[in-house]
């Protein structure tokens, strides 16, 4: 037989060459889609290139690599299926309509193009507000540093909004003028249903605007301590002191009282000395005395330091020592701490004196009878 005639063959509807020339491009794309993702990702750059600042060309392609090859495997697998005639007959479906066998699967096509260019339009943003990340972080404000990921996180709704859209016109036929036109006829309802997202969107706005904190602050709210590391559409995230991410409601960050500790130019530290009973007036008047001109002459602490002879305890005599370190580097702080505890420990030793503790005194009397049986004895 003539390898003409055997290219001829029929299988499904289909010749065998039509079938050798199927495979064959399936087998390309796939087994080359990386390749041409690369080759492309790197023609992409060499446009944006004299923009992208302290960014790499490495970045690019990791970012981009991914969806250009799921991208580019979709046009060969285009190029392969229009080599192939429909056997409808097999599947029991008509070649033409809606639910055509020719219809439903360009249909599935065209929702994975959209998808796949989607996710590269993505791809761009994220790397674009990569370089404006590090040009923010070259400046002084912390503002841009917050602008920067809330903007990024906004182009990436807008680009999916886009997308679903385009999805609805040209997969499903629907009419996307009247449906954006219907939608305000349904805006209340959308409003209320959405109603702690966009009271968490406008949250976020105040933030932006009166800027309570910025990125890399230390705030409380509530039982939560943390360092902030991202301000987004919805939420705030914040790193606590234990190293736990921990996520909360813009809406949350603005109605509860917020104590921004970044912002505070000292640190107050507050406690009590308890010496015992037996320590003489003129030994606690010479310990608050020999505390108070260290504390004055520390150079991480202000003149606002008070050494007082507080109060009379149940079990000891109390010397109230408050002091401001002038530091917001936790580390540094506590170093602070533990030097002028340190000197408070040798100031008491060296007067003598000794730390009281809790302790409980128990009188024992005898009755009248045994002090007579004692006496008669």
């Amino acid at each position: 037989m003539d390898i003409r005639d055997l290219l001829q063959q029929k299988f499904l509807g289909n010749s065998l060459e039509n079938i050798i020339w199927f495979a064959g491009i399936m087998s390309f794309g796939y087994i080359f889609k990386t390749m041409l993702s690369q080759l492309l990702s790197g023609i992409l750059y060499g446009f944006i290139k004299n923009y992208s600042v302290d960014v790499t060309k490495a970045d690019f392609r990791r970012l981009l690599v991914t969806p250009l090859a799921f991208l580019t495997f979709l046009v060969f697998l285009y190029l392969a299926f229009d080599r192939l005639h429909y056997p409808t007959e097999f599947f029991g479906l008509p070649e033409k309509g809606n639910l055509g066998f020719k219809t439903i699967t360009q249909r599935i096509y065209r929702i994975f193009l959209i998808v796949s260019i989607t996710w590269v339009v993505m791809r761009l943003v994220d790397f674009f507000g990569m370089i404006f990340l590090k040009r923010a972080e070259k400046t002084v404000s912390k503002l841009d540093d917050q602008l920067v990921p809330f903007f990024k996180d906004f182009a990436k709704v807008i680009i999916v909004l886009i997308g679903f859209f385009v999805m609805l016109g040209s997969v499903f036929r629907v009419d996307v003028t009247k449906l954006i036109a219907g939608l305000g006829v349904g805006g209340l309802a959308l409003a209320f249903a959405a109603k702690e997202s966009i009271e968490n969107l406008l949250a976020s706005f105040t933030i932006f605007l009166d800027q309570p904190f910025v990125v890399g602050d230390l705030v409380q709210v509530g039982d939560i301590t943390g360092v902030v590391e991202k301000i987004g559409f919805r939420s705030t995230r914040i790193r606590t002191l234990e190293k736990s991410y921990v996520t909360l409601p813009n809406k949350h960050m603005i109605d509860k009282p917020l104590d921004n500790l970044t912002l505070r130019t000292f640190r107050r530290v507050l406690f009590d000395v308890s010496v015992t009973y037996s320590t003489t007036s003129e030994q606690v008047r010479a310990i608050a005395a020999e505390i108070q001109t260290f504390i004055d002459n520390h150079p991480h602490t202000n003149q606002d330091g008070r050494v007082r002879f507080n109060r009379l305890g149940a079990h000891s005599k109390d010397i109230m020592v408050q002091y401001f370190v002038d530091t917001m580097d936790w580390n540094e702080y506590i170093d602070i701490k533990e030097e002028i505890n340190y000197k408070i420990v040798e100031i008491v030793e060296k007067h003598q004196a000794e730390f009281a503790y809790p302790t409980t005194s128990i009188v024992l009397q005898k009755s009248e009878q045994d002090k007579l049986n004692t006496a008669v004895d």
